[in-house]
């Protein structure tokens, strides 16, 4: 196996945890840190941003795990 295709499906499994990390940081802000003097629309700003980033996340994560995984080294050329 190549070791530059073993590093990008380390990358792609990492991305598994980065969208985790996106996907909770952006539930915990909208939904469950209101007991933190943050004012309300800040919270809804970012939290919104880290829920968007999450979901594109997840979009880029599946398709790398798809393309690393799932495909043979002789069709990638």
């Amino acid at each position: 196996m190549n070791s530059n295709r073993m590093l990008q499906q380390f990358y792609a499994m990492f991305g598994i945890f980065m969208v985790m990390f996106y996907l909770g940081v952006g539930i915990a802000l909208l939904f469950f840190l209101k007991m933190f003097n943050i004012d309300q629309a800040l919270r809804v700003i970012i939290g919104s941003t880290f829920l968007l980033l999450g979901i594109y996340r997840i979009t880029v994560t599946y398709r790398q795990i798809k393309q690393f995984f799932f495909t043979k080294e002789n069709e990638e050329e």
